[in-house]
């Protein structure tokens, strides 16, 4: 098998460069600079000749408050790339794995939201990631939602969290969005398995099992730094305004396919390296 890894200069594509190398097959990671997937010719070309068995779709544009102002480059990336992509495996026989975010749900729903759920984005960057779901279903490939990602790689909340105990006494974190803390490496786990499994084309979600806000994963991030948690204090999101909304609930269900771990379980396994120093990241891959 022939592994395809695109935004080889994201956060989730380290985790998922290292877990393809264990399979001891060929693997190719590409960034934006190798391989543009914003221009059609460039993707179908090199997909032709490359002719990967699967490709992991890493990339995308991440920063969800700018998407607010420039939704036509974020839907560039997140909505016609996947599109090109979707097209150039179909072409070869290639399955892409197209990773997508709860942010395609409008966060209303008191439970879980299914892989069969209504959609309903509430922002640009939403919207955008939605298009880029319909894509790649539309071509017969895989989709895999996750949300609150934190890995080795990039700045993310859990790191965020680590610093500022550091800097300040006391740390107001919003307690009316709940969702899934789910670890990088996890994630690339859950991919891989997937590419490799007889499982069928469509919907999955790969987040941790459980559920928390982000007040309660703060409080667990001082607990395992050894610091008083009483130290965080819950404020409503409306203490910090944002310009793109956020989902109020962003629990996924798993119903097609087994769970992560618990998230807590995670976090306690990636404690280790999360404490470590983090390399750059950018906010497209």
């Amino acid at each position: 098998m022939r592994w395809l890894i695109t935004g080889a200069g994201g956060m989730l594509a380290a985790d998922v460069l290292d877990r393809t190398a264990l399979t001891g097959e060929p693997v190719l990671a590409l960034g934006r600079s190798e391989l543009d997937l914003c221009d059609k010719r460039a993707v179908r070309d090199f997909v032709g000749a490359y002719r990967p068995r699967v490709v992991l779709n890493c990339a995308a544009w991440t920063a969800v408050d700018d998407a607010e102002t420039r939704e036509p480059e974020a839907l560039a990336v997140n909505g016609h790339a996947v599109h090109w992509l979707a097209e150039a495996c179909e072409r070869v026989g290639a399955r892409l794995v197209h990773v997508s975010t709860d942010y395609v749900f409008d966060g209303s729903g008191r439970e879980p939201y299914r892989e069969d759920s209504p959609t309903g984005p509430v922002n640009a960057y939403g919207r955008t990631k939605l298009a880029g779901e319909r894509a790649a279903l539309e071509h017969g490939h895989y989709v895999v939602r996750t949300a609150w990602l934190y890995g080795a790689a990039g700045p993310n909340f859990v790191r965020t969290m680590i610093r500022l105990a550091g800097e300040r006494p006391t740390l107001d974190v919003v307690d009316d969005q709940r969702g899934q803390p789910t670890w990088a490496a996890d994630l690339a786990d859950f991919l891989v398995r997937l590419a490799q499994s007889d499982q069928p084309p469509g919907v999955y979600h790969g987040t941790s099992s459980g559920e928390t806000t982000w007040y309660e994963l703060a409080r667990e991030i001082f607990t395992l730094l050894g610091e008083d948690p009483s130290r965080v204090r819950p404020v409503p999101s409306s203490a910090y305004p944002r310009p793109a909304r956020r989902p109020a609930n962003s629990v996924l269900a798993h119903t097609r396919w087994e769970p992560i771990r618990h998230w807590q379980a995670a976090l306690h396994a990636a404690w280790p390296v999360m404490t470590r120093k983090a390399g750059p990241q950018c906010s497209v891959a």
